[in-house]
């Protein structure tokens, strides 16, 4: 999108804490954001959960953008975070599907429980079977789906080592989860 005048006015006002502003700006930016979510979210992300996500931290976040110039470059940012924390929960809910069961959902009979249970229990022991760093990482970004720089902090480790680590230990995991003939469960929509 372009910064048109109107729209670096906007963002300007907001910055300022002018009254009403803030909506205005999340009303001009909200079909990027969507946009943005939907092409580079994948089929498993929900873009309009993920906008929404994004359009929060900009409401709570925005005092941290100094310069109006510098607003759509910090956007983009915050928009590829949050995408990168919704794919990481979607990656760890083909999994493990019963980590979000609705139990008022008429598939979540008796054997989707079972099933869902049995698959829990496969993957707890495919976790138990990789190193140590490689669940601690695995556990605190996919399973309890922690902020990079929170998993960073946990493991008191760069967030840049913590993203190699992240990577690699998905690697090890889908290794030893085909090795062992374990699959992801699709999700019934």
């Amino acid at each position: 999108m372009r910064v048109t005048p109107e729209l670096r006015q906007r963002t300007e006002a907001a910055l300022r804490g002018e009254a009403g502003s803030l909506d205005r700006l999340v009303e001009a930016w909200l079909p990027v954001v969507l946009s943005w979510c939907t092409r580079l979210g994948g089929p498993r992300v929900d873009a309009e959960e993920a906008a929404h996500d994004v359009l929060m931290v900009v409401a709570r976040r925005l005092d941290a953008v100094y310069d109006a110039d510098r607003f759509p470059a910090w956007l983009f940012g915050v928009t590829r975070r949050t995408l990168g924390r919704h794919r990481r929960r979607a990656f760890m809910a083909r999994w493990v599907p019963g980590l979000e069961i609705d139990a008022r959902d008429p598939s979540s009979g008796p054997a989707r429980l079972y099933a869902v249970s049995e698959q829990t229990r496969r993957v707890q022991e495919l976790l138990e079977r990789i190193s140590e760093e490689d669940r601690e990482v695995l556990v605190l970004a996919l399973l309890e789906d922690r902020p990079d720089t929170e998993v960073a902090e946990i493991l008191d480790i760069p967030v840049g080592t913590m993203k190699s680590r992240l990577r690699r230990a998905r690697e090890r995991f889908l290794r030893l989860a085909r090795a062992t003939d374990l699959h992801p469960m699709e999700e019934e929509r």
